[in-house]
């Protein structure tokens, strides 16, 4: 159905003005800002025993983290298409990285776009919407310049970053590929250029309402850091992922074809495995100092107490369970995704909620926040409620889903269980996992009689 009234879409700019932050009368600002490919599981304040996350911690101290949020598709494009617009992927009709959304959706009305409508200065700093990892970083191709006030591609070196590194899996291209790079000179990142951006656009702004957008590439291959991060980690610290014996014997063969050069650790052995990880994490440590330095200066200019901050990823990233690397899975390491959003004056401070929650519940949130009214056609759910009381319930049911050109899948997460089918033109699987008892996923229940009323109601669930 195509968006079809202004009215739908837009609030008045006084709307956002009546938006008051801790009784001081000024618009609630929003700082929005998106990691790539990031697993909660590799973040100190989701429970990591090594990692150094300190800034992303600080977020969460000030706010609620969420500990069962879950993307909609386990692939960039379809992913923030969806967070973006408010909207599920089988309406954008986004499952691959190559369209744009305004082919199927021109007169949506973005995240941003929202804003911006409302008299803020909305302004995108890095990869917001899809951008190829590292074939397109420092470039507006599909940034959707609609969205935006201003539209900012900061420049970064990416494989061509001075250092020494390597590739450990060499049968794949740079952006597939588990490659790393120690680099001495971290102005030449990304990331490093999207921070001092973010943090001009901030004093610039300090006067005026806005909404910031910042998308840091990393953890996204290749695995770039300055030496000092991977000096965090020593190698002998660091303990590959190791599964039981068997773990991937009862999962569907059409689920690991779909899987594809990602299963059995992509041909590494533990020693590059660890490697690997050891990179993995100084690029989220990387990431991580970027955010603290744009969150300094939030604080210095005395914007904290009117400002909502979103971290989040946009899907969620295997570190080696089931000797499965990166995304593109429908399991729960690929599915779930870091949620954490501070906003001034909220009584859940730093506290986790384990309510079921989705990405596509970001957008109805931010504009709640700000008291602006969003598109009535949104698909998700506002989470204000469990920022006041994390103890609540929100929803029964998270919907994550894959394409890729062996097969489609479709999964639900529920309380207790995850449910996946796979289906091509002509084959079915499907994966049924209890976790109360199987929370890492190692034991499938769908061709156990026992579980054939779980079952039953899963498939009802998925719509399959």
């Amino acid at each position: 159905m195509p968006f079809s009234t202004r009215r739908e879409f837009l609030t008045t700019a006084a709307g956002a003005v009546c938006a008051s932050a801790a009784n001081t009368g000024r618009p609630m600002n929003v700082l929005y800002v998106v990691s790539d490919d990031l697993s909660p599981t590799a973040l100190g304040c989701y429970g990591h025993p090594l990692v150094q996350s300190p800034n992303v911690d600080s977020i969460a101290r000030a706010g609620v983290r969420f500990d069962r949020a879950y993307c909609q598709f386990a692939l960039c494009a379809p992913s923030r298409a969806s967070f973006l617009t408010g909207l599920r992927p089988d309406t954008t009709r986004v499952r691959s990285n190559g369209p744009d959304f305004r082919e199927f959706l021109p007169d949506a009305v973005t995240l941003p776009q929202l804003f911006k409508n409302n008299g803020y200065r909305a302004i995108r700093e890095g990869k917001m919407f899809h951008m190829g990892v590292p074939t397109t970083v420092g470039t507006d191709r599909w940034q959707d310049a609609a969205s935006w006030s201003h539209n900012g591609s900061p420049q970064g070196k990416e494989d061509r970053s001075r250092g020494e590194g390597r590739n450990l899996t060499p049968k794949h291209d740079a952006g597939r590929a588990m490659n790393y790079i120690r680099t001495p000179d971290p102005s030449e990142q990304a990331d490093f250029d999207a921070a001092n951006r973010a943090i001009a656009h901030l004093e610039a702004n300090r006067n005026q309402p806005f909404f910031l957008a910042v998308g840091f590439v990393r953890p996204h291959v290749p695995l770039v850091a300055p030496d000092r991060f991977f000096d965090l980690y020593p190698v002998a610290k660091i303990r590959p992922f190791v599964s039981p014996a068997g773990d991937t014997d009862d999962i569907p063969a059409l689920a690991l074809r779909a899987l594809g050069n990602t299963t059995g650790h992509m041909g590494m052995d533990e020693d590059k495995q660890r490697e690997a990880l050891r990179a993995y994490f100084a690029s989220v440590s990387f990431m991580d100092e970027q955010l603290g330095r744009v969150l300094r200066t939030l604080d210095a200019l005395k914007l904290r107490d009117n400002t909502v901050i979103v971290f989040q990823s946009d899907h969620g990233w295997h570190l080696g369970e089931h000797g499965i690397w990166q995304k593109r899975s429908l399991m729960e390491e690929s599915a779930r995704v870091p949620l954490i959003i501070s906003a001034p004056g909220r009584k859940g401070r730093g506290r986790r909620t384990r309510a079921i929650t989705e990405l596509v519940d970001v957008y109805p949130t931010v504009a709640e926040l700000c008291g602006l009214t969003p598109p009535a056609r949104l698909e998700g759910k506002s989470l204000v409620h469990l920022l006041d009381n994390p103890a609540r319930e929100h929803k029964a049911t998270a919907h994550t889903q894959l394409d890729t050109p062996q097969a489609q899948g479709r999964a639900v997460r529920t309380d207790h269980f995850r449910y996946i089918r796979w289906g091509s033109a002509s084959e079915t699987g499907e994966e049924l996992y209890d976790h109360r008892r199987d929370p890492r996923e190692f034991r499938n229940l769908a061709a156990d009689p026992a579980a054939a009323p779980e079952l039953a109601r899963h498939r009802a669930l998925a719509g399959a």
